[in-house]
């Protein structure tokens, strides 16, 4: 097990780091304007994993916060990506001026100011917490229950099959129609009165704006809270909300693992043929992100790969994964017949197929938050499940496990299982559950506070590496000879 996570001050440490220089492409762009760059590298877009994981400012940020230990604890790259993504957007003393993993084609760095005018103690408590969720006792979850509960009515997810693209929209491209229309997302709220601020929705990314047009270092604005969700909601930055975890079997063994982050969704397929514009009908959009099935080459039974061949074959269209709002949908477009399980599959026994050509839907993090509630309330023994599985090409579920089955694919959405770790560990024991007694810091405990986060900055500083000797060179010449 890992040890005891540790409140670390982000700002204080985290400037060191830039500071230092230790790690590659953590640097300032300007100092004088408290603009500095962090590498953002996405394992499916910047090489593969591990690549460059070994010795990151996420890692340090995770070990330093007790999160991971070295040698004790499994490496997971992505959550401490995510640890440190969810601490920079919680607190005051940073803004992201631009992130180029939105950007296209793809820039792998973020770039944040430092801002002026924080708490006088380097951080506010919005900076100090060392994962994306506030300490609090689960009755602020419980606050949620305002959310309705819909039973969901058969067949009111499938869309009757589209009639393809015709009508042109006014940015030039087709207008998509049937499937690919989007739907609106359901409300995380309940109905709000005239005039109130609705609840926030998924942003699409948007354009950077070059480096020389921002504006002065100033203050950055105060973080709105909504009084019935937690923090971590109010903004869908504070979740990757775009984030889902695929992972490819063949026959029960796991050949590809992977995680994507895009706003529109991916598409699943095995082709030579690469997507256009006026293929759309047949592809799908074009800002999915596309991923192919991996190769046969490492099944070692020529009677497994070539029943697999003969599914591969005929995935050219592909299964579309679509992002609406906080919901994912399903479009099959291939020939190959797919069946599936998961949050929102019927009850019903039997195979359960996923019908050509029309949207289904998989996963609702609306409904996935309501049952989490009443988890935590004790009103189910089970946590609400958030894991989707595919079959392709054979019928599921049936009385075969699928490990035996050919082709499988496992989708997780990253929101739903970093919800699930923060609300069943940090936020499952009510505040009366263990009652500490500790006194209200007096000025001598804020002088104790300080003095360890120098201590603390002071053994960093002794950990960094010393910077290259120099060799001596030539002596230089005196810039003013006197005269003889």
């Amino acid at each position: 097990m890992s040890a005891q996570p540790r409140r670390v001050r982000l700002k204080p440490w985290l400037l060191a780091q830039v500071s230092s220089r230790r790690y590659r492409g953590l640097q300032w762009v300007d100092a004088e304007r408290k603009l500095f760059c962090i590498p953002w590298r996405h394992a499916t877009r910047h090489g593969p994993p591990g690549l460059h994981d070994d010795d990151t400012v996420f890692k340090a940020w995770a070990a330093e916060t007790g999160k991971y230990t070295e040698g004790v604890d499994e490496p997971d790259p992505a959550k401490w990506k995510a640890n440190l993504r969810c601490a920079l957007n919680k607190s005051r003393d940073f803004r992201l001026l631009y992130d180029g993993t939105k950007d296209t084609p793809v820039q792998p760095y973020k770039i944040y100011e430092v801002c002026e005018g924080s708490a006088a103690d380097g951080d506010t408590p919005a900076g100090d917490d060392y994962c994306c969720v506030a300490e609090e006792d689960v009755s602020q979850l419980q606050k949620m229950t305002a959310l309705s509960i819909e039973e969901p009515r058969p067949g009111a997810d499938l869309l009757p099959p589209y009639p393809w693209p015709k009508e042109e929209s006014a940015f030039g491209g087709a207008r998509a129609e049937g499937p690919f229309a989007p739907l609106a997302p359901p409300p995380l709220l309940p109905a709000q009165p005239p005039g109130a601020r609705p609840a926030p929705e998924l942003p699409l990314a948007e354009p950077p704006a070059p480096l020389g047009a921002l504006g002065p270092p100033g203050a950055c604005p105060l973080p709105q809270a909504e009084q019935f969700i937690p923090d971590l909601l109010v903004s869908p930055h504070m979740l990757p909300l775009t984030d889902l975890e695929i992972k490819f079997q063949y026959r029960g063994r796991q050949v590809c693992a992977l995680t994507i982050s895009n706003p529109h969704g991916c598409r699943l397929f095995h082709s030579s043929l690469e997507p256009t514009q006026e293929q759309v009908e047949l592809f799908g959009p074009l800002t999915l992100e596309q991923v192919r099935f991996p190769a046969t080459d490492a099944i070692p039974n020529e009677k497994q790969r070539f029943y697999t061949h003969q599914l591969l074959d005929v995935l050219d269209r592909g299964l579309i994964l679509e992002l609406q709002g906080q919901d994912i949908y399903a479009i099959r477009l291939c020939q190959c017949k797919v069946f599936w399980t998961g949050p929102c599959a019927s009850e019903r026994a039997g195979p359960n197929p996923i019908e050509r050509e029309k949207k289904t839907k998989l996963f609702s993090l609306e409904g996935f938050l309501n049952g989490l509630i009443l988890f935590q309330k004790g009103q189910t023994t089970t946590p609400p499940p958030f894991e989707i599985f595919f079959c392709f090409g054979e019928e599921w579920p049936d009385q075969k496990p699928k490990e035996k089955k050919l082709i499988t694919v496992q989708v997780v959405p990253v929101a739903a299982r970093l919800l699930l770790e923060m609300f069943s560990g940090e936020l499952s024991w009510s505040a009366d559950s263990i009652p500490l007694q500790i006194s209200h810091p007096d000025l001598k405990d804020k002088m104790v506070e300080q003095f360890k986060e120098l201590h603390q900055l002071w053994q960093n500083q002794q950990r960094l590496p010393l910077p290259p000797r120099l060799e001596p060179g030539p002596p230089a010449a005196a810039p003013w000879a006197l005269p003889q």
